[in-house]
């Protein structure tokens, strides 16, 4: 769990930061020179982590979204918990899957990102996905889960680092959604995960910094 505080200045700073704008996030390749990339960035062990990320991939690409959520979701759980500063030596930082993996290490965001984009490898439509902001209550702090919607009005399934099972959003008594976002959108968060849409594309600079390091391969 983070211990970052996320103020209204903050929330108020990211609805503006949501303005026109799309992107386009480059698809995950595994070649032996992009393995070879990894091992002079981080080191073998780096390189087996993400291999092994590519396996789980590869089995669960025709599977069920159930098996999907479980599998993914319990791969990136095994990650150490580190704070951006610690980890990144900056207040807020969003690592890529490849730097999440390579270094072994992330917060709350990098769990979430990580799990997210896993996701839409396997072909989970971005839509059914977002990450979203809450507020842990055991103990009170800033945190970020993945929320799947099966519907637009389901209530959604939550992935998290802290809890590691899958439950409703309605069970998580112990979180309070905030905001919640995806490459399409940012939405006002109410009633255990379901919420107003307030921008229809993406454009915070957190994002955008991510996906353009995730074209270059890290």
């Amino acid at each position: 769990m983070t211990t970052k505080k996320y103020s209204l200045h903050f929330l108020c700073l990211i609805i503006l930061l949501f303005l026109s704008g799309g992107f386009a996030v480059a698809e995950i390749t595994f070649t032996e020179k992009f393995f070879n990339l990894v091992k002079t960035r981080y080191n073998q062990d780096a390189v087996a982590r993400v291999r092994a990320w590519q396996l789980i991939l590869e089995q669960q690409k025709n599977q069920s979204v159930d098996s999907q959520l479980y599998e993914i979701n319990s791969f990136f759980n095994k990650i150490d918990f580190v704070d951006d500063k610690q980890h990144w030596g900056k207040n807020d930082y969003w690592a890529t899957p490849i730097e999440f993996l390579g270094t072994n290490g992330g917060d709350c965001e990098d769990f979430t990102i990580a799990k997210y984009f896993s996701l839409i490898e396997l072909g989970v439509a971005s839509e059914k996905l977002r990450l979203m902001y809450v507020t842990a209550t055991r103990p009170r702090q800033a945190h970020m889960v993945l929320a799947y919607y099966e519907t637009p009005v389901s209530v959604p399934l939550v992935l998290d680092n802290i809890n590691r099972r899958i439950l409703p959003a309605t069970q998580r008594r112990d979180l309070i959604p905030i905001y919640s976002f995806n490459g399409d959108g940012l939405w006002r968060a109410k009633s255990k995960g379901q919420g107003r849409q307030l921008q229809s594309k993406n454009n915070n600079s957190l994002w955008q910094d991510l996906t353009e390091r995730m074209k270059q391969g890290y």
